[in-house]
């Protein structure tokens, strides 16, 4: 017994030697160094930037060429000219060719109505059937139908713009001698246009006529909001994009052919919960963040609506006025104690 009590101080104190090794062992906590902000209430409008041009051709675009073969005698409004209606572009004068061409369809003319004069005389004398007559008609008919075509063609040598508009291009100058159907001018009615951008078409379903597209001019000119025309989800052979189209109004001054950029909204959240988007997070395709409340944060999966550049809507899983952690998350865990920078 004496042995006993002799040793139990030597066991206390190896027990407390023992007990103070542990606790060094464990450590301090873990505490994270963040950054947090705090969730509130209000609207993101989700947008995406299209590109694209006023349409060439259709209504937008008027081409000069010439009816026959002909001399460019002079060009009288130039590329970028402005023009008004009826204003003189270019003047031809018919080629050597083309005045034979004439001389001879004249004369076939004469021929033909001479022959029919013939035929009907002869079909009263007897000495021509009925089919000679028609026969007879039909040459006259054709050969009149062409120098009618010449006489037409020819009257128009002077290329005047049916619409005021600007000069586009041209495609000839003076001296030049031109074929049929060659172009002469190019010319952009004044007026509205339309202007066709490329959309993805997953994008093009969330868009609707009549909402407002945010226009942005090629040439820097101040942007400017019209509505959606009509929208065409088949997708482009070559670009694979679905299209919008927008009328551009004629004060705008913008031709055919000019690039352009819009801004669009494709979703929107109104009077949500939002958040920064730094704050967000990804789990396999899971959202979440971490939301603090005191000291302590916890993960919590969220259901995201509508962002922009800085925020993002959150349908589910933060409270309007919760703290999350918008930086050092990747530090933390789920149930970690943190401090704020």
């Amino acid at each position: 017994m004496k042995r006993l009590l002799a040793i139990l101080p030597l066991l206390v104190l190896l027990a407390a030697c023992s007990k103070g090794a542990g606790d060094e062992g464990a450590g301090p906590t873990p505490v994270a160094l963040v950054k947090l902000a705090q969730a509130a209430t209000g609207d993101i409008a989700q947008s995406v930037t299209l590109y694209g041009e006023i349409e060439r051709g259709g209504d937008s675009q008027i081409v000069l060429s010439a009816p026959v073969e002909a001399t460019v005698i002079a060009i009288d409004a130039p590329a970028g000219s402005a023009v008004a209606a009826g204003q003189v572009i270019a003047r031809l004068r018919a080629s050597p060719a083309s005045l034979a061409q004439y001389r001879a369809a004249s004369a076939d003319a004469t021929a033909a109505s001479q022959a029919l004069a013939r035929a009907r005389r002869l079909r009263a004398d007897g000495l021509a059937s009925d089919a000679d007559v028609e026969a007879a008609r039909s040459r006259a008919a054709a050969s009149s139908a062409l120098l009618a075509s010449f006489n037409e063609r020819s009257a128009n040598l002077v290329l005047r713009a049916p619409h005021a508009g600007f000069v586009d291009s041209t495609g000839a100058s003076a001296g030049d001698l031109v074929q049929p159907g060659a172009v002469i001018a190019t010319l952009s009615r004044s007026g509205a246009v339309k202007a066709r951008f490329g959309i993805d078409p997953a994008l093009a379903r969330s868009l609707s006529a009549g909402s407002p597209i945010e226009v942005h001019p090629g040439d820097g000119s101040p942007p400017f909001v019209v509505p959606i025309a009509s929208i065409s989800p088949v997708a482009h052979a070559q670009t694979r994009l679905a299209s919008v189209l927008v009328t551009i109004p004629a004060q705008q001054g913008l031709a055919a052919g000019q690039p352009l950029s819009a801004r669009v909204v494709t979703r929107a959240s109104r009077a949500a919960v939002t958040i920064p988007y730094a704050a967000l997070l990804d789990d396999g395709g899971q959202p979440f963040v971490f939301v603090v409340k005191d000291g302590v944060a916890k993960r919590h999966d969220v259901a995201v609506g509508a962002s922009d550049a800085a925020n993002v809507a959150i349908l589910k899983g933060v409270g309007d006025g919760e703290s999350v952690v918008v930086e050092g998350a990747t530090a933390v865990e789920d149930g970690m104690k943190v401090r704020t920078r």
